[in-house]
């Protein structure tokens, strides 16, 4: 309950209706059929708005949980290129699909290439697939964090490019606009298609019809002449 009186009033419109009588305030509430909040209670006088309470309760919440949705910090996920560098190709392209859908989610993803025994002779082969990885998820990200060296593995971090990303999504919606349209206009040709394969088969039912149709006084003068 607003006790202070007089206040500064806002109309449901957003109209500044100025400095009123708390009580005559409640009364234009009322008369609409709204509520009478206290929106900036430290001001003098204190400024009141006409408003729907349990609407305005709702927004405030869903702001509420958008401001922490897009506050949430992105979270690190590893993915780890398995034991050895002798990892199927296979086993390779799955995880840089599941890379892509973290980093299409906002996330950033670090790969980690473990060396076994002479492996490590052999470093060039290990950066050369990171390097790859970095290269098949160009599109959708950036290089945060070069190659690194931590004892027998190396990792590569990458983040989302949010430039990047959304290019690809306007792409994929496109893509599916256009291979929506493409499906309806096929099944339009083939609605054409049938409807002109029953009006021919009418047609031809028709015609053999008409043939058929014999006239009886026609056929007794025929006969009585021997015809």
């Amino acid at each position: 309950m607003i006790r202070i009186s007089p206040i500064r009033l806002i109309g449901p419109n957003n109209e500044q209706i100025g400095v009123v009588e708390t009580s005559e305030a409640l009364r234009m509430a009322q008369e609409a059929g709204l509520d009478l909040v206290e929106v900036v209670a430290s001001s003098r006088p204190p400024v009141c708005k006409i408003m729907d309470y349990g609407k305005y309760k709702y927004e405030l919440s869903k702001k509420d949980q958008k401001s922490r949705s897009s506050s949430k910090q992105a979270e690190l996920k590893e993915i780890r290129l398995g034991r050895s560098v002798k990892i199927d190709p296979h086993d390779v392209k799955i995880r840089v699909d599941q890379a892509r859908r973290f980093l299409m989610d906002g996330h950033k993803v670090q790969f980690t290439q473990r060396f076994r025994g002479r492996e490590m002779m052999h470093k060039e082969l290990g950066l050369e697939r990171l390097s790859e990885i970095v290269e098949d998820l160009s599109d959708v990200s950036k290089v945060e964090i070069p190659p690194r060296w931590f004892g027998r593995a190396a990792s590569i971090m990458l983040a989302p490019d949010k430039v990047k990303i959304d290019a690809v999504r306007r792409k994929q919606s496109q893509e599916e606009r256009d291979a929506a349209s493409a499906q309806a206009d096929e099944a339009e040709r083939a609605q054409a298609a049938g409807d002109e394969h029953d009006a021919d088969h009418d047609d031809s039912k028709s015609k053999k019809a008409s043939r058929k149709v014999s006239n009886p006084v026609e056929d007794e003068i025929s006969s009585l002449l021997g015809e």
